[in-house]
């Protein structure tokens, strides 16, 4: 059996779908200097994935394209075996239906050397139910990207019950040597960290439209001119964390957990338990790292100063 190569070490990368995640991988790794073999059953597959590839250069050259890095280097394969038998990685994008992933995934793992890791774009689906059918589900794993993922740096990483430990650990390797910004979950959830989160916020947003609570343009702007500027850079857990001034998270949920309570959205919040508290306190500070709250308050100072200049929304300037 052919050892597999190491992150820094591949070359070849197979794109298994090529729709507008799956084209945009294959821009994202054609930008890295890779050599991309894609694969996709529709008749006008290649002209989309080109005039795709055309789209996304600009943007990707204006962030730096790496050396050797070509359009010429990709290849579209009529048959899904010549796509994935020389591919040091494989990246399946596929449509979301269950069925369908898992026969794709079959046959990827089928076509594809018993060494080489294979990824699923999947946007919800655990590995453990889209591995069902491939023998080779050790090493089958979700690398769960975010449109466009020739931009957007995050993947979320998680195996399935049948996973390797090591399958995980060397696809994170894989996909942060490449530049990505790589969480690996610890636990399979449906939907991931990101699309949850997303998803709740779009559901309150459908409530409040369905009720005559907001409109779509007020939904947009609250969030476009509102906590979308500082989510940029420091997320929910540390805007929260900078909230309670001096004493932090910690002082921030004794003032305001009792809020958890009040009627602000239709989930049902958490039980603010001492075990939740001090999770979450915890957790904070560790992404906080040496930063004090002074520093952070600096920090988001001048990042929303950089966004706001970006978006032409600094009052009386450009």
């Amino acid at each position: 059996m052919t050892a597999r190569v190491a992150p820094e070490q591949v070359r070849t990368v197979a794109c298994v779908g090529a729709g507008v995640i799956g084209g945009g991988w294959v821009a994202y790794f054609l930008a890295r200097g890779y050599r991309v073999r894609a694969w996709d059953p529709a008749a006008d597959a290649e002209a989309r994935l080109r005039t795709l590839v055309d789209t996304a250069w600009p943007a990707l050259t204006e962030l730096g394209l790496a050396p050797g890095a070509n359009r010429d280097n990709m290849t579209v394969t009529s048959e899904l075996a010549d796509a994935v038998s020389a591919a040091d990685y494989v990246q399946e994008s596929a449509p979301e239906q269950l069925d369908l992933k898992r026969r794709l995934l079959a046959d990827i793992d089928a076509a594809t050397p018993d060494h080489v890791v294979i990824g699923s774009s999947t946007s919800g689906y655990g590995m453990t139910e889209m591995a069902a059918d491939a023998v080779g589900g050790h090493r089958l794993v979700v690398a769960h990207p975010f449109n466009p993922p020739y931009l957007i740096p995050l993947v979320e990483v998680v195996g399935g019950t049948r996973t390797a430990a090591d399958v995980v650990t060397w696809t994170a390797g894989f996909l942060r040597h490449v530049g990505k910004s790589v969480i690996v979950m610890d636990q399979e959830v449906p939907g991931f960290i990101a699309n949850r989160l997303q998803e709740a916020l779009w559901r309150e947003a459908l409530h409040m439209v369905a009720n005559g609570e907001a409109t779509p343009a007020q939904i947009d702007a609250s969030i476009t001119d509102g906590p979308g500027l500082r989510w940029a850079f420091h997320g929910p857990m540390l805007t929260f964390h900078l909230a309670g001034g001096p004493g932090g998270m910690a002082h921030m949920l004794d003032h305001f957990g009792p809020s958890l309570l009040s009627p602000w959205t239709r989930l049902d919040a958490p039980e603010l338990t001492p075990q939740l508290r001090g999770s979450v306190v915890a957790g904070t500070e560790e992404a906080a790292g040496e930063k004090t709250i002074a520093d952070l308050v600096r920090e988001r100072d001048r990042r929303l100063v950089d966004v706001l200049r970006v978006l032409g929304k600094v009052p009386g300037g450009s």
